[in-house]
């Protein structure tokens, strides 16, 4: 991860907050309050969870939103599910509220985590960031940089070998997705642990509220 420390960690800029991913984070990159432990640290701080959400990130994702609606609001299990809670949008007849949620909030979140597993722990993530006013510290910006970089990198290159051919392309573009796939693989399941360490220790400041209400 030294590599993170090419990308700066300064504040989004205002080219970043635009769009519906960097409206999503640009709301909390202003906040002073951060995480307990930075992303980089999430490992150490939940070995179990990190590796867990590595080795079968949509069981681990249905499990952290189930956490963080019950967080957020005790004993409501299911009840205020939405797609990624929201929180980036639809796209033309796919909109967050009407894809079956109500019915179906379980069998929804099992598809979300297969299929859009950066926005499902980032949509869990952000519900803790909102209800504690947390915001991205400079660790978070690097991470989140360098990993944005390496997808781009990994889109770019597999354009570039249907255009054009040359001897190893193949192997070559192989390799970039390779380390794509393993850092997104290690920032997510990062977020993951840390979203996990925050809430079980908020939880445990106040176990009366939670022990009752669930």
């Amino acid at each position: 991860m030294s590599c993170c420390f090419c990308f700066s960690g300064d504040k989004l800029s205002p080219e970043e907050r635009k769009g519906k991913y960097g409206d999503a984070w640009g709301q909390y990159a202003d906040n002073e309050n951060n995480f307990r432990v930075k992303l980089c640290g999430a490992p150490c701080a939940e070995p179990c969870c990190w590796m867990g959400s590595m080795i079968c990130f949509p069981c681990a994702q249905y499990k952290l939103r189930h956490m963080a609606l019950n967080h957020a609001e005790p004993g409501s299990g299911w009840s205020n599910y939405t797609c990624c809670q929201s929180m980036f949008g639809g796209c033309c007849c796919i909109q967050p509220g009407n894809l079956g949620e109500e019915n179906c909030p379980q069998a929804c979140m099992c598809l979300e985590g297969c299929c859009c597993p950066g926005m499902a722990v980032s949509a869990s993530q952000g519900m803790v960031m909102q209800q504690y006013g947390l915001g991205l510290d400079e660790d978070d910006v690097r991470i989140i940089r360098c990993n944005n970089c390496l997808q781009v990198l990994a889109c770019m290159a597999s354009i570039l070998n249907i255009c054009i051919d040359f001897d190893g392309d193949d192997a070559v573009v192989g390799i970039i997705n390779a380390i794509a796939d393993i850092v997104f693989c290690c920032v997510s399941g990062c977020m993951t642990a840390r979203t996990y360490h925050e809430i079980k220790e908020r939880e445990k400041e106040a176990p009366e509220k939670y022990r009752m209400e669930r």
